[in-house]
C-alpha cells in the first residue's frame, strides 16, 4: 500500500487483551499525520498531536493493543476497508456520505468551524476560486455552493496554492488555519465560517461492531471524567463535552 507507515507501538494497559470474539489482536490506527494539530509527524517521525493522545488513551481505556499506522488522506477510507488498518483517526467528520461505506462512532469533537484563509481580507468567495483538500466536507461545501473548487492531495497544497496565486482562498478547519496565519504574515485568516459536518468520530469497517461497542464506551469514559475536554483545550480544537 502507498505510503503505509508503522510507528511507534502502544501497550495498552493491559497486555494482549482479547477483542470480544476471544481473540487476540493488535488494533492498527490509521491516520494522515499531515494535519496540525489533529495528527502530524514530530521531529522523531512518529505520529504526534490532539489524536495520537486520544488515540492512545482510548486503547488504554478499552485495554487494547494498538499500533500507529501512517496513510495518504486520498485512500484512507479504501485502505481501511481493504483490512489495511482498523481504525480511522485522523481529523475525519462524520458525515451521511461516508457512513454509507464504513461505520463511525460517537464523535470525539464538537463541528469544528471551518474557516477561509487568502492573501487579503477582501478575497472573492462568492465567485472566487477556492481551495481544498481531496475527499473532505470542505470540498463538499464548496462544490455544491459558490465559487470554483480546485482539489488538492494534501493540506499543505491548498495554502501553496493560495500563496503562488492559483487560489483566492482555502477552506479548511479553522484550528488547522488559525497558527498558518499567525505564523505567516503574508496570509490572513477571514472572518466568515462556515459549520459543516457532525464533528468527527474514529473510522471502522461496519463488519466491526465489538470493536465499535469497546471505542464508543472508551470516548464515553473520556468524555465523563473531563480527560477530553482537558486535551481538546491542550490542543486548542473547537468546543467542549
Amino acid at each position: 500500500m502507498k505510503n503505509l507507515i508503522l510507528t511507534t507501538t502502544i501497550l495498552a494497559a493491559t497486555a494482549g487483551v482479547a477483542l470480544a470474539d476471544g481473540h487476540g489482536k493488535t488494533i492498527r490506527l490509521g491516520t494522515e499525520g499531515a494535519y496540525p494539530p489533529y495528527n502530524f509527524l514530530n521531529d522523531a517521525g512518529e505520529v504526534d498531536g490532539f489524536e495520537r493522545e486520544v488515540g492512545d488513551a482510548l486503547c488504554a481505556r478499552a485495554e487494547l493493543t494498538c499500533e500507529w499506522v501512517t496513510n495518504e488522506w486520498d485512500s484512507i477510507i479504501p485502505n481501511l476497508v481493504s483490512g489495511n488498518y482498523d481504525v480511522i483517526i485522523a481529523g475525519m467528520s462524520i458525515t451521511d456520505e461516508r457512513d454509507e461505506v464504513i461505520d463511525f462512532t460517537q464523535n470525539y469533537t464538537l463541528p469544528d468551524p471551518s474557516g477561509y484563509i487568502a492573501l487579503s481580507a477582501d478575497a472573492d468567495l462568492k465567485s472566487g476560486i477556492l481551495a481544498a483538500q481531496t475527499n473532505t466536507i470542505q470540498a463538499a461545501f464548496i462544490a455544491s455552493g459558490a465559487g470554483t473548487l480546485v482539489e488538492f492531495a494534501t493540506p499543505e497544497e491548498t495554502i501553496a496554492a493560495v500563496k503562488n496565486g492559483e487560489a483566492d482562498a482555502v477552506l479548511a478547519d479553522k484550528a488547522f488555519l488559525s497558527p498558518i496565519a499567525d505564523a505567516d504574515a503574508d496570509l490572513v485568516l477571514l472572518e466568515q465560517e462556515e459549520l459543516i459536518g457532525g464533528g468527527i468520530g474514529l473510522g471502522v469497517r461496519e463488519s466491526d461492531a465489538d470493536l465499535k461497542a469497546k471505542l464508543n464506551a472508551a470516548i464515553t469514559s473520556m468524555k465523563d471524567d473531563g480527560t477530553l475536554n482537558k486535551l481538546l483545550a491542550k490542543w486548542e480544537i473547537f468546543g467542549q463535552f
